[in-house]
């Protein structure tokens, strides 16, 4: 195997690598996000692009010269060598497989590039996902705490206002009737701003609770195919051994 090719599979084994570490699942995603934060990743973002576009282009080279290199002794006649030179047809054969075999890593090797960065994204907008969630589950208990005590107040409040009217008649203080109903009435108004609140965000809560399953339906399905591709390529080291 030359330079190039042993660069190559060395790139495929530390994505695969890279890949199982994500999987492990005592990670968590915010675990994820907080590592992808880290400052020397904001002082690579510049070349971050950069550099991911740069090894698509080289895997995508890489992955073309090994094609031309498989339809090359794919398609040449060997029916009269192999009689009159057995020990060429096999060289041929050789060279054949070589390239079959440069033509996997690459390919590999470029389709986990491009999965990689997709199972980042994807950690990335669950994690953000998983913090939105709990922050408007919070808002939310929060909201229906507020609205419970509202509802208390304005039942004692009414039930002031019941003994009063049932002791006083006429004789209760006019001025304390007004700030009694103004009580009320603010507290009513509260109340519906609260209760408002909460709708507004269990719906919230709803929405992010259906993205977040997407997202995880999406990630596990990358780490199927991953495995898949794992699969194929043990049992392809396997044939080559």
């Amino acid at each position: 195997m030359t330079l190039q090719w042993t660069a190559v599979a060395s790139f495929l084994y530390v994505e695969i690598g890279v890949l199982l570490i994500f999987c492990l699942p005592f990670i968590s995603a915010q675990r994820w996000q907080s590592i992808f934060k880290w400052s020397i990743w904001n002082r690579l973002s510049q070349f971050r692009n950069k550099g991911f576009l740069t090894m698509i282009i080289i895997l995508i080279v890489l992955f073309l010269d090994a094609l031309r290199e498989v339809r090359k002794y794919s398609t040449a006649d060997r029916s009269k060598d192999s009689k009159l030179y057995p020990n060429a047809f096999d060289h041929m054969h050789m060279k054949l497989f070589r390239a079959q075999r440069n033509l996997y890593i690459s390919g590999f090797s470029l389709f986990l590039w491009l999965v990689m960065r997709r199972v980042i994204t994807l950690i990335n907008q669950l994690a953000t996902a998983i913090g939105t969630s709990a922050a408007m589950q919070t808002q939310a208990e929060s909201a229906n705490k507020a609205a419970k005590k509202y509802m208390e107040d304005n039942e004692m409040l009414k039930q002031a206002l019941t003994d009063a009217k049932g002791e006083g008649g006429k004789t209760q203080d006019p001025e304390e009737n007004k700030l009694l109903k103004k009580e009320v009435q603010r507290l009513t108004e509260e109340l519906k701003s609260s209760t408002d609140a909460l709708k507004k965000s269990k719906s919230d809560l709803d929405a992010m609770k259906k993205q977040t399953e997407g997202l995880t339906k999406e990630y596990d399905r990358l780490l199927q195919e991953h495995q898949e591709l794992q699969n194929q390529l043990d049992s392809g080291d396997k044939k080559d051994n």
